[in-house]
Parts: structure tokens; C-alpha cells; sequence
């Protein structure tokens, strides 16, 4: 029987098993130097890691035989592959996975860690990552990330310096039809409002219906709430399942559970008030993002006045025929009471996507941490992650720009398409070999000065975050910094879905009328809500965390 074949068996025995780890205990022995590496991945529908082109020319300069074990890059399938692997005490020698996907959380880390069944890579380090020490030295984040509070490193995350990703919550408003009504973009939340009653009311798509969407967004990550309110209360990015502590924030040391302060309130009616006019789209607490682009991408004439998303390509596909994904542009965060902050995170994901375990022998382990090293070096990395120079990329031509136009341009990345994209669609592996995406190197990618053009879409996504990046919150909680003791990260992620979804739900119904944010009682009854779900032990944990890294 295959590993992958008892793996799929081990799904009857352990059905969810995440955590209970008897199954996995450390092994006795010294594992076997057999000159295969067994590696748990997860790969795209045109990408057979086993074949891949890079993964054989990374056999041959290694001298390794590389074996992967995969799953797909559905986030619930993969997650529930490697729990089955990890229950099933048949792991292999090491996990390489794509953050976006699935990968180890701090608290797993932590625990697999005091199991013995992954490695620590501290030594291994060391002795074989000269890029990546140079890297840590460079990118201190990077290493902070990394590091737990014993001063081990039990996996490696990526880093991902990804500048308009660190400020998800923008405004992207329509400027034609700004011009169709003679309006100036909006500064404040009153200006606002006008510019989205205009919409509602003066038929800025010409078509003689009234039609027009003013706002838009979907749950979670495109949720309309953080731009609305940060001008009345700093609101992070959020997501729908409590996955982060996105209603938390800092008031000097001290962490704040936002939706407890009057200002979270005030906020909340003025997003209820747009609402009750129409100028806020129903949909947008309910719908998804492929709702959300269906609505950019109408037939016939535009209905979507503005959406709240961190890139336009999220609501309308880039491109088009019509011209129409070039009308909208970024709108600056808006000046309220509270100031103009911007929803603002950490665009590189806390835990780890390299983890070597117990069952690696100690050159095997070697070997892992030296490819990836490879990785790290900014020409090799254009070869992982892309492809072949010449194919996939090439080298900067005289007159090109580099993104940040202080720095010297490196690369040019070529969009493959159509046939040429099928024939280099195994030939490297993308997100997988993302290991250091510093802010030099993505800045110094050759990119169109045209930001309307395909080519210079990234540029357009830099120039609209260099606004927000201005208005970086002081409040803003590092909680990717925070590692939580294995005692309690159990309790933490009850309580922590408990007081996010709560969060999530009521701010939904207070803004569409189910709740009445001007009712006293209502408001009363949701701060009860939110200590009942357990928001003291919630702010008591990461007030712990909070205090022990500084």
C-alpha cells in the first residue's frame, strides 16, 4: 500500500483529529539515510510536482531524490490531508506549503515541537543557510517571525514583503462616473455620502435606469465595515471564520477589544445610515467574491459606482473590452474623529511552511534547508518561482523601470497565456518557492509606467497604497508577533471564533437594521453578548502574549 493510500485509510480512524497526537510520537530510532526525501505538498491542477522540471533540476544539483506527497490547493482539503498524514504517524520527512492554502500555525508549531515530531532547524541553519542568515539580517521581521519564545525555530515561514497587500481595505470608486455627476473624490464621510447619493440618484452610467450600485463588498477580507469606520474608530481587516483576532487593537500597551468602545458605535451608525439611503449595497454582508465580480462584470452598461477591496481585479476582471476596470481609481482614507488611520496587517502569514520532522535523517534534513537556502538568492528565485530566463522572465532592458523607482531594475516578469502557458505550466514551483519576497525585490520588478495597461497593473496597486501606507495606524495589534503558550492556545481559539464571530454578526445586523444601533438596550445587550462569549479571557490572553514580547 502507498503512503498516500494508508493515508486516505487513516481518515476513517481519525475522522477530524487534529491535535490528539498519540498517533505520532516520536520515533526511537534514528531515522534510515535511504537518499529519498518524502515531502508533503500541495500543487495546482496543471503542476505534477513529481515530474516538475524544477523539482528534477533540483535532484540533480543536490544530488536528492525528491518524492512528494500532494494535495490540492483547496484551503479545507489540504488542511484535512495533513491532519490525516500527521494522525497517521506515516508523516513524511518534511511539509513545503503555500501559506494562502494551508500551513502550520504558531500553536502547532509549538506543540509538534514539544512532541519531538518536527525538528528544530536552529543548527540546521546555521550550517547550511547563508541566504537566508544574510536574509534575516536584512529583514529582521523575518527572523522575529520565525523565532518562538524558546528561542526555537520549528519551521520557516515565508516572507512576503507584498506593500499594497499590507493595506487591504481600499476604496476603489468609479472616476467616470465621478465626472458624469461633477463631483470631486470624497475626503470626509460626509463627502462621501454625497458622491454615493449622486450615483444612486443621477444616472452616472447613462443608460436612463436607475440601476446604479453605489457600494459594494463581500464578508471578511472585501468587507465595506474598516474603510467606513476607521474615519470614527480604527477598525483592522477582518476575516469570516475568527481565523485572526481582527477586532482587537492597541491603546499604548494596552489591547482593546474595539467593539466595545463608543467609537466602534459611532461607526457603526454612519455605515447603518448609508444603508438605510440605498447607498450601501444589501449583498455586501452576504454575498462571496465571485457575487461580488459578477456584479463589476455586468452585460451591458456598469451598475457598480465603488468597492471596498484591497484591487480592483477582486470586483471587475482587468482587461476588459469596454475599458471599464480603468475607471476606478483608489480613494484616500477618509478624515473623521478619529483621525484617517488605515486598516493596515502584516502581508507575510505567522507559522511556518517549511517543517522538517522526526523521520528526516540528518543529511535529509540538510538537504531541505540547503534547497531551500537556494530559494533565497534573488536569482535563483526567479528560476523557482517562474520559470526558465528568456521564458518565464528576463533581465531588465535599457529605459525599463523598476517598480520603486529608487532602485535598479532586476527583472521582468512575462504574463504567459494561452498555449505558452500550458507548456510552462510544470516547469517551476510558484508560491511554493516564495521563501523571501523582500520589499528590494519585489520593488525592483520592471513594470509598465502605463497603470491603466495590464502590464502596469502593480504599479497601479503601489501608487493606491502609498496614501494608505501615510496614514499607518498607531493602533494597529502585531498580533503575527505573538506566540501563545500551548496551555492556552485551546481556550484561545474558542473564545477567539466565539468573540469574532460575534463581532462579525452583530456589526452586520446593527448596519442592516435587525439591530438598532440608536437603541441603547440593543447596543447594551450586544456588549453582554460579547462578554459572555468570553472577551475577557480573549483580551486577557493576548494582554499575556502581548506583555511577554516586550
Amino acid at each position: 500500500m502507498t503512503r498516500r493510500n494508508r493515508t486516505a485509510t487513516a481518515i476513517v480512524a481519525v475522522g477530524g483529529l487534529a491535535f490528539t497526537m498519540g498517533a505520532c510520537a516520536p520515533q526511537a530510532e534514528q531515522p534510515v539515510d535511504d537518499g529519498v526525501i518524502t515531502i508533503f505538498s500541495q500543487q495546482g491542477a496543471e503542476t505534477d510536482l513529481n515530474t516538475n522540471e524544477f523539482t528534477l533540476f533540483l535532484e540533480e544539483e543536490f544530488d536528492v531524490d525528491l518524492q512528494f506527497e500532494t494535495t490540492t490547493w483547496d484551503a479545507g482539503a489540504a488542511s484535512e490531508a495533513r491532519q490525516i498524514a500527521l494522525a497517521s504517524g506515516d508523516y513524511p520527512d518534511a511539509f513545503l506549503m503555500i501559506p494562502w492554502v494551508d500551513q502550520f500555525t504558531q500553536a502547532e508549531l509549538l506543540k509538534f515541537g514539544e512532541q519531538g515530531v518536527v525538528r528544530p532547524l536552529g543548527d540546521l541553519l546555521e550550517e547550511n543557510a547563508p541566504n537566508l542568515l544574510q536574509a534575516w539580517e536584512e529583514t529582521p521581521e523575518w527572523e522575529q517571525l520565525a523565532t518562538s519564545p524558546d528561542g526555537n525555530v520549528w519551521g520557516l515561514p515565508q516572507w512576503n514583503d507584498c506593500f499594497h497587500c499590507s493595506y487591504p481595505s481600499k476604496l476603489w470608486l468609479n472616476s467616470a462616473w465621478l465626472d458624469a455627476v461633477g463631483m470631486e473624490q470624497p475626503t470626509t464621510p460626509d463627502e462621501l455620502r454625497a458622491v454615493l447619493s449622486a450615483f444612486r440618484d443621477q444616472d452616472p452610467n447613462g443608460n436612463g435606469q436607475a440601476d446604479e450600485v453605489p457600494l459594494s463588498g463581500s464578508p471578511g477580507a472585501n468587507s465595506v465595515m474598516p474603510f467606513l469606520m476607521n474615519p470614527f474608530v480604527y477598525v483592522p481587516s477582518s476575516t469570516t471564520d475568527g481565523s485572526i483576532p481582527a477586532s482587537l487593537a492597541l491603546d499604548g500597551d494596552t489591547v482593546t477589544l474595539q467593539a466595545t468602545l463608543d467609537g466602534w458605535r459611532e461607526g457603526l451608525q454612519y455605515v447603518n445610515s448609508l444603508y438605510e439611503e440605498g447607498l450601501v449595497d444589501e449583498a455586501a454582508f452576504t454575498q462571496n467574491q465571485d457575487a461580488l465580480l459578477a456584479l463589476g462584470d455586468v452585460a451591458g452598461d456598469p451598475i457598480l459606482g465603488a468597492a471596498t477591496v484591497g484591487h480592483p481585479g477582486v470586483f471587475v476582471t482587468i482587461g476588459q473590452e469596454d475599458g471599464r476596470d480603468a475607471q476606478y481609481d483608489p480613494v484616500a482614507p477618509l478624515t473623521g474623529p478619529n483621525g484617517s488611520p488605515a486598516s493596515e496587517l502584516l502581508s507575510s502569514v505567522p507559522g511556518a511552511t517549511l517543517v522538517i520532522t522526526n523521520n528526516a535523517s540528518d543529511s535529509d534534513a540538510a538537504s531541505l534547508v540547503q534547497i531551500v537556502d537556494w530559494m533565497i538568492d534573488y536569482d535563483n528565485h526567479l528560476r523557482a518561482e517562474w520559470g526558465e530566463e528568456g521564458v518565464a522572465w528576463d533581465r531588465p532592458a535599457e529605459g525599463d523601470v523598476a517598480l520603486d523607482e529608487a532602485l535598479e531594475p532586476l527583472y521582468v516578469r512575462h504574463r504567459l497565456s494561452g498555449a505558452e502557458a500550458s507548456q510552462n505550466a510544470n516547469v517551476a514551483w510558484g508560491p511554493l518557492a516564495q521563501y523571501y519576497g523582500s520589499t528590494e525585490f519585489r520593488g525592483a520588478q520592471v513594470v509598465s509606467e502605463d497603470v491603466y495597461d495590464l502590464a502596469g497593473y502593480e504599479r497601479r496597486l503601489f501608487e493606491a497604497t502609498e496614501p494608505y501606507a501615510a496614514n499607518s495606524p498607531t493602533e494597529a495589534f502585531p498580533y503575527w508577533n505573538l506566540w501563545i503558550p500551548d496551555a492556552d492556545s485551546s481556550e484561545l481559539s474558542t473564545v477567539q471564533t466565539n468573540v469574532e464571530s460575534l463581532v462579525l454578526q452583530a456589526s452586520a445586523e446593527f448596519v442592516t437594521g435587525v439591530r438598532d444601533i440608536d437603541n441603547d438596550a440593543d447596543w447594551q445587550a450586544f456588549q453582554e453578548a460579547l462578554i459572555a462569549s468570553g472577551s475577557d479571557r480573549y483580551l486577557e490572553i493576548y494582554q499575556a502574549a502581548w506583555d511577554a514580547s516586550n
